[in-house]
């Protein structure tokens, strides 16, 4: 008889994790619920750990137990398009984990947290019930507090702040019953022109990039949520996306060492619960020809020998260009569990994958103690996460924490401390009462609404105003330049809601800033810097309009 990760599990259930509107995941009697595996064998007569946190002793033993279909079902992390459609894969497959798309939050904080609970019920074993949630740019919880995103919080400098997004992000998340968040980034974003990165990065310091990562990663733990630090072995450098093909980086082994290594090292460290690898092609890493997420160099060799880590390996979605065209959707996910992948984030075809892994253990083309290490990863994560001590979220609390006020103060705080005054030639700025301000370009009427309550005089036109303010969001240098130009004579002040990289040709306006964000958080803030109500005090975390990385002016 297995021992039961249960028992050492219940006596610390209510420390093991702090959860924001969680409860255990017990029967209404208190007994292990129906399915965790103190019920698969019957009672357990013997704890797996005597120490007061879990140990993972019990792991090995109970994937000894698993049938074969079992362990490979806890591969995969599909989506789903219905609570039906869920439960069937969760039946058929035994997957070990779903990932939430807005499609599947359509019925708010409470509805979701109901459906996260629908899903656990249903399922032998915790489900890591994940999503893609880093904030700015990426962002796909309808419902959640908004953050500016990573660029902002690298623009902040401040620790404080990227832990503090990350906890609020993951408290609002756990309470709704998601447990895995596929962030932060770890990449450093030192080519302007990804397409696929940019604002999504802390920026293009390896060493800020670190810093700010490690606290992303204690934020989301702290909140109960599994962290995953991403693109392994780094996607800062492209300009091809790998959605639609398959990026080539040119990276020497000793630039990847100095560059994009750092931050998944600062990850290691911290703790991080997951690595996500990067569907790109680095021939200073491996001459094969085959993306990281099929490269047994880059993830064995690289990411599990050289730097040590011993956790659970996720590929970027299967359903990607990058990942799939080489070799198909049946051979794909055999060849990344044989690199050393551990989660099969999103396969094509749920039937094809799962089919083709099974076949290949069958065979002998997966080694059986290769997909054992596979799922022995997955449930320790899931034990360190707390998921054997509860999954349940409270549905009837979830509205309640979901855009507490204290998280939207948190939003606006970090928003406040991204702004960045790249120039202010003849202190143009900050705008007074006494002179009138034209608001054009991307979020105009919202950035001018703001200006007025601030008591800023509006103009209709530029002909009537003293200084015109331009919004950009990632427009380009050289269309920037030219609507500046467009402008005529009087001064103009650039604001990058967007990219900073807008700045780069922005020379002929009188005053330039960078928001790296055009949420209503950051547009606020934004106004209350133009307004002179707050003191500009973030810095660049990337070259732009001219100006090194660690440049930023206050009124001061």
């Amino acid at each position: 008889m297995r021992a039961s990760p249960m028992i050492a599990l219940a006596a610390v259930a209510a420390v093991a994790v702090p959860l924001a509107g969680c409860g255990g995941g017990s029967a209404p009697d208190g007994g292990p619920r129906t399915g965790d595996p103190a019920s698969r064998t019957g009672a357990a007569t013997s704890s797996p750990s005597a120490s007061p946190t879990p140990d993972g002793k019990w792991i090995p033993g109970y994937v000894a137990d698993m049938t074969l279909e079992e362990k490979v079902g806890q591969l995969f992390v599909p989506t789903f398009s219905s609570a039906a459609d869920a439960r069937s894969m969760i039946k058929r497959y035994h997957v070990g984990g779903l990932i939430y798309f807005p499609g599947n939050m359509a019925g708010g904080p409470e509805g979701t947290a109901r459906l996260s609970n629908s899903l656990q019920k249903a399922a032998k074993l915790p489900l890591l019930l994940a999503v893609d949630e880093e904030q700015g740019l990426v962002t796909r919880t309808p419902f959640l507090t908004k953050f500016p995103g990573n660029m902002a919080l690298g623009a902040t400098r401040r620790t404080d702040d990227a832990r503090a997004a990350a906890q609020v992000t993951g408290t609002e998340l756990r309470a709704v019953g998601i447990n895995q968040n596929y962030a932060p980034v770890a990449d450093v974003n030192i080519n302007p022109a990804n397409p696929v990165i940019g604002l999504r990065s802390f920026g293009s310091d390896p060493a800020l990039v670190s810093q700010l990562l490690g606290a992303a990663i204690g934020g989301y733990q702290a909140a109960g949520v599994a962290a995953t630090a991403k693109h392994f072995p780094g996607h800062g450098d492209t300009d091809t996306d790998s959605h639609t093909g398959l990026p080539v980086i040119k990276h020497t082994r000793a630039q990847w060492e100095r560059l994009d290594a750092p931050p998944f090292k600062a990850a290691i460290t911290a703790g991080v619960d997951a690595i996500m690898s990067a569907h790109i092609v680095v021939p200073g890493l491996d001459k094969s020809g085959d993306p990281s997420t099929l490269s047994k160099t880059v993830l064995t060799g690289l990411l599990r020998q050289h730097l040590g880590y011993q956790g659970v390996i996720v590929t970027d979605s299967l359903q990607m260009a990058g990942a799939r065209e080489k070799y198909g959707d049946a051979a794909t996910p055999v060849r990344a569990i044989n690199a050393g992948a551990d989660q099969l984030l999103m396969p094509p075809s749920l039937p094809t994958a799962h089919k083709a892994v099974v076949r290949a253990v069958r065979d002998g083309k997966i080694p059986p103690k290769r997909l054992d290490e596979s799922v022995g990863r997955i449930l320790r994560l899931k034990e360190l996460r707390g998921l054997f001590a509860g999954t349940m979220a409270d549905p009837a609390r979830a509205d309640a924490v979901v855009g507490a006020e204290s998280h939207k103060s948190t939003a606006s705080r970090v928003a406040e401390h991204a702004v960045t005054l790249v120039r202010n030639d003849d202190r143009v700025l900050p705008l007074g009462k006494d002179k009138t301000v034209h608001v054009t370009g991307p979020r105009s009427e919202s950035l001018a609404k703001a200006l007025r309550r601030a008591g800023i005089p509006i103009a209709g036109s530029p002909a009537s105003a003293d200084v015109t303010v331009l919004t950009t969001e990632n427009a380009g240098a050289s269309a920037t330049a030219a609507r500046i130009r467009a402008l005529g004579g009087k001064p103009v002040v650039v604001a990058a809601l967007g990219r900073p990289y807008d700045l780069d040709k922005s020379g002929r306006a009188k005053a330039a800033l960078a928001t790296y964000s055009g949420g209503a958080v950051s547009i606020a803030a934004l106004a209350r810097v133009l307004a002179g109500s707050v003191d500009p005090i973030g810095r660049l975390p990337v070259k732009a309009g001219g100006q090194p990385p660690g440049h930023g002016l206050s009124y001061g």
